[in-house]
């Protein structure tokens, strides 16, 4: 996925870097971070990597090793981590194609290919320079300010299937919107607003709770409702997400501190859930500011 950032590295060869073509999921976490937020940004960066991917699993436990505990003291953020507005906008599903801006021959080549009937995934495979050829080019759903300018004009007012040429600083892209779908929304929600709804008996039938920790974390202090999925157990989990869970339900996300949930909630968001919601501060937060009764650790 392209970043929006001006500060990108310009490409020098094919040898183009992952991080440079997707979007770190994580707004910085304040203007003059600490050596604990550096940290953290860095492991959703990587693990935003990983998990944008549902094949890419091994991966993550490169991700969790640099992992480990969170700050003692986190900072509660109401902050949505949507749009930053409540209006819910268009996403759309985008595959393209990634040349060098010097080889406008070889790009005028491939259109004519693809006006004759070939598919651009699999010219995607042989001659995209972008690390998404692995994937036939699919960058996944992506919503506005995500990507660099001239790539996002093209690719929201491209017709849906048709494939659109543009040139960024990157090189030259052929590109093609697969799909669209409203965009989904993640933000957090407060302790105190969670408790409150949790002594609605109806809440947990209208929505889905899920708890990231480790077995031996929720031994020590849970909350009634939570289906307890561990983070280090991705692997087994990750690829049923869609059966186990419904997509289009309220998601709510817990851990310890609010760190792994929020890499969890945002990898959900990459596998279509609608609504996610998390914990700010996590099982802890909750303990300290609305249920005196649930343990600390």
């Amino acid at each position: 996925m392209l970043r929006a950032y001006s500060n990108l590295p310009s490409i020098a060869s094919p040898a183009i870097s992952i991080r440079a073509l997707k979007l770190a999921l994580c707004p910085p976490l304040n203007s003059t971070p600490s050596s604990s937020a550096r940290r953290i940004s860095t492991t959703f960066a990587l693990l935003s990597q990983t998990l944008t991917s549902s094949t890419s699993f091994l991966g993550l436990k490169r991700v969790l090793r640099m992992m480990d505990r969170p700050p003692p003291t986190p900072r509660a953020s109401s902050a949505s981590y949507s749009t930053g507005s409540s209006h819910v906008g268009r996403e759309i599903l985008v595959q393209h194609l990634l040349l060098k801006e010097e080889d406008k021959n070889l790009l005028l080549e491939l259109q004519k290919r693809l006006v004759q009937g070939e598919d651009l995934s699999d010219l995607a495979v042989e001659y995209s320079i972008c690390p998404s050829k692995e994937e036939g080019g699919m960058l996944g759903w992506v919503r506005k300010g995500q990507m660099v300018p001239e790539f996002e004009e093209a690719a929201f007012n491209a017709p849906v299937n048709k494939v659109v040429k543009c040139k960024t600083q990157f090189g030259w892209h052929l590109l093609q919107v697969l799909s669209e779908r409203e965009e989904s929304v993640l933000q957090d929600i407060q302790p105190e607003e969670l408790h409150t709804k949790l002594q609605d008996p109806d809440f947990l039938e209208d929505a889905q709770c899920i708890d990231v920790r480790e077995p031996h974390e929720v031994e020590r202090a849970s909350l009634s409702g939570f289906q307890v999925l561990p983070l280090q157990q991705f692997g087994s989990w990750g690829p049923e997400v869609t059966t186990k869970l419904d997509s289009q339900k309220d998601t709510y996300v817990l851990c310890h501190h609010g760190v792994r949930s929020l890499q969890v909630a945002k990898w959900l968001q990459t596998q279509g859930f609608r609504r996610i919601y998390n914990i700010a501060g996590g099982i802890h937060a909750y303990a300290v500011k609305a249920d005196p009764s649930i343990p600390t650790y």
